[in-house]
């Protein structure tokens, strides 16, 4: 689990999908050529995509989400694919993970049971999509910069790793209990890290 970091006081970037990555991403759906043939024309088209086969994803508000990005990369294993869509943070996990996420939480009392007894309040809902389910992705050149959408941790290969419902649950409880001890005034530059792919498991 060492020796994943993400570098500080970095500047912004944004990723951008790789060939293998937009192969990857495509194949989640019914039809991967006609959605290859749209991106080779609009690269910059946002697409929706079904969970359950490739990936499941777990969406979270932007700045918890980003909390937990930050876990994964500063203290874990990385992340799969994690992109930004309309003020959520989407990451991309392995398939099964929706299903299994939520009763890990309500198990840890960090779950919807947890708020509703006003125990441990500091994990906020999260939207977990999975078979039956579909969510639009980014497009694979990016987005302008005022659409809120766009990849943080671009696919980069056919076959990424992706985190399982454990992974995603100790990044969201660690998430939650950093929370507590943040400061009101976050750093300026929050939104600025960049997250090296290439180290990722």
């Amino acid at each position: 689990m060492g020796g994943m970091s993400s570098p500080r006081n970095a500047t912004p970037h944004v990723s951008d999908v790789t060939s293998d990555g937009a192969a990857w991403l495509a194949s989640a759906g019914a039809y991967p050529r006609s959605t290859l043939s749209l991106w080779e024309e609009r690269p910059d088209a946002p697409v929706v995509l079904p969970c359950g086969s490739a990936f499941d994803v777990v969406s979270a508000p932007a700045i918890f989400g980003r909390r937990m990005l930050d876990r994964l990369w500063d203290d874990g294993p990385g992340s799969g694919p994690v992109a930004e869509f309309r003020g959520r943070m989407l990451l991309f996990a392995a398939p099964g993970t929706a299903q299994r996420l939520p009763s890990l939480l309500d198990w840890e009392e960090w779950g919807a049971r947890g708020r509703e007894d006003g125990r441990r309040g500091e994990v906020p809902p999260l939207l977990c999509h999975g078979a039956g389910d579909a969510v639009t992705v980014p497009a694979p050149a990016g987005a302008p910069p005022r659409s809120g959408s766009r990849w943080l941790v671009a696919p980069d290969t056919r076959q990424p790793w992706l985190p399982g419902p454990e992974i995603l649950l100790w990044a969201a409880v660690r998430a939650a209990r950093a929370a507590v001890r943040i400061s009101i005034f976050p750093p300026a530059d929050q939104g600025a890290k960049v997250y090296d792919v290439s180290r990722r498991r």
